[in-house]
């Protein structure tokens, strides 16, 4: 069963828009009690968002990183009214293990998702030939996203876009291949790919996220996040990060 499909008024604590200095990205905040708010909240908006796309163009093309805090989203998600069947998911990055394996983002995602109806299309990471599997994941992506969710590590990366990559570099494909990163080679969405974004959600939890919260609201593009660009961006963070 599903909430009420109006659109859901998102619970916030303070709401605050922030023009960067560094960047030509224009971040609006919302700050929220704790993670379960922030779950809550992330859930409401794919929702809408979600039933938005579809009414309009009939798909909703969502992308969606790996962590914990996705995860509470989509469980949440289980209590809206969401256009599952028309609704097609990427993945923004994925780290290049077994299937099945505890480190796939997939394998969270699928069980995140149960018996929801949705198009899931993971990143091909058991190729023997990752720069060729990086090149056909590219040319199943979409003109434009309509939702892409992102999060914000302690070092400031976002997908698997890290500090000192080469793969931040990348301007000329929509999907590379990182070097290890935490004792994993990743598959990733770059800066292209995610400029196809027609909004981008950022969720954020904790209190090791704020300094990079601070740097990615200032338009500071000494760390990864801050070098995003999309049409529009919406930051939910918790009180810990902010």
């Amino acid at each position: 069963m599903g909430r009420d499909p109006k659109t859901p008024k998102t619970p916030t604590v303070s709401q605050v828009t922030d023009k960067q200095t560094g960047s030509d990205m224009h971040h609006e905040l919302q700050t929220l009690a704790d993670p379960d708010a922030v779950a809550r909240a992330g859930a409401a908006f794919v929702a809408e968002r979600a039933r938005v796309a579809v009414a309009t163009s009939g798909s909703f093309h969502f992308a969606v990183s790996g962590g914990h805090t996705p995860w509470a989203m989509f469980a949440e998600l289980a209590s809206e009214t969401v256009p599952w069947e028309a609704t097609v998911i990427y993945q923004v990055d994925e780290r290049v293990a077994p299937a099945g394996d505890p480190d796939r983002n997939l394998t969270h995602l699928t069980k995140a998702l149960g018996s929801a109806p949705a198009q899931v299309r993971p990143m091909p990471v058991n190729e023997s030939d990752l720069p060729a599997a990086a090149a056909s994941y590219a040319a199943v992506l979409p003109v434009a996203f309509d939702l892409v969710h992102l999060g914000l590590g302690p070092d400031g990366h976002t997908a698997s876009l890290v500090p000192g990559d080469p793969v931040l570099s990348v301007t000329d494909r929509l999907v590379g291949l990182t070097q290890p990163y935490q004792d994993r080679v990743r598959m990733t969405l770059t800066y292209p790919a995610l400029a196809r974004a027609r909004q981008i959600l950022w969720l954020i939890t904790g209190e090791d996220k704020k300094e990079p919260l601070a740097k990615l609201l200032a338009g500071d593009t000494s760390i990864p996040a801050g070098r995003v660009e999309a049409a529009a961006s919406l930051v939910m963070a918790d009180r810990a990060a902010t």
